[in-house]
């Protein structure tokens, strides 16, 4: 089972405790926002924070833009009350709930019950997708069974922040490298964290670069993301959504060449051949795949 087609390019963190700052998220060129009841909201916030993001998704214009709200953690006193808060809210335009601290799949079936719970009650007629976080050592090691524990599960995105605080990296610069390594610190949270989402159809996104006025970091950043095969990454300021959109958009001469390659495969289906050659290199069933699905996101973001 596949999530939801949905362009996530950038992913906007907006503190939910700030109207103003909502108001502003709903006309950004962000692909995806979510309105933040966890970090970015201190304690004698929450509730101020909750009941904005209760009413934001009727509100304003979204357009476009998939609409997801931050629930804290199950290990707050606060989770309970923030579901149900939300989903009682005024009417259908929220899509995804995003759940953080995912340690093991036990955390996902719970918040997937209550879901259904309050949908049940308010006689919802979209259900609600779920997007989690996997910022730990114990989230890593399960998150396999994570990305399998419901079929509301869209996405998983990776939290470098906690996980670093998890595994006891000598780090506090969120999301970046430390020249001390030998090589890319986050490679393997990052790859396990795409493996699982691939083997189970969900999108795969980067967290925050923290230092959101150094552009030239965050492309950097973002590209070698992009590489690995990563969906879109966050923003945690509005200036970064212009970097992460033209990171993660196909360049053009990669769409024309992925149009040509599924132009000569076709031409070759007619006459009957399973592969072609294109520029001197081999093209099969497997280049199509790959063509398919460039062109497809091009296509998306043209129709954004």
């Amino acid at each position: 089972m596949s999530a939801p087609v949905r362009l996530n390019r950038s992913q906007l963190s907006v503190p939910a405790a700030s109207m103003r700052f909502i108001e502003k998220a709903a006309t950004s060129d962000a692909d995806v926002v979510f309105l933040d009841l966890e970090d970015s909201v201190a304690d004698a916030d929450k509730a101020q924070a909750r009941a904005n993001a209760a009413r934001a998704p009727s509100m304003f214009d979204w357009g476009s833009k998939t609409l997801s709200i931050r629930v804290n953690a199950w290990d707050t006193p606060w989770t309970f009350r923030d579901v149900v808060a939300v989903l009682e809210g005024e009417g259908d335009r929220l899509d995804l709930l995003m759940l953080p601290k995912v340690h093991r799949p036990a955390d996902v079936h719970a918040l997937d019950a209550l879901v259904a719970q309050v949908e049940r009650e308010q006689d919802r007629a979209k259900p609600v997708g779920l997007e989690l976080i996997i910022e730990s050592a114990q989230g890593i090691a399960n998150v396999d069974a994570i990305a399998a524990a419901s079929p509301r599960v869209e996405a998983l995105h990776y939290g470098p922040g906690d996980y670093a605080a998890s595994t006891g990296a000598r780090t506090t610069a969120i999301g970046e490298q430390d020249p001390a390594y030998p090589g890319d610190l986050w490679h393997y949270p990052m790859s396990r964290i795409l493996v699982a989402a691939r083997a189970n159809g969900l999108r795969a996104l980067d967290g925050p670069w923290s230092r959101h006025a150094d552009l030239d970091g965050l492309q950097a950043a973002a590209r070698r993301t992009a590489a690995m095969g990563f969906d879109g990454k966050w923003a945690i300021h509005p200036g970064q959504i212009e970097t992460i959109n033209a990171v993660f958009t196909p360049p053009e001469g990669e769409v024309a060449q992925a149009r040509r390659i599924l132009a000569a495969m076709d031409e070759a289906a007619g006459q009957g051949r399973g592969a072609a050659t294109l520029d001197g290199r081999m093209i099969d069933v497997a280049s199509i795949r790959q063509a398919r699905g460039l062109v497809a996101k091009a296509e998306r973001i043209a129709g954004r």
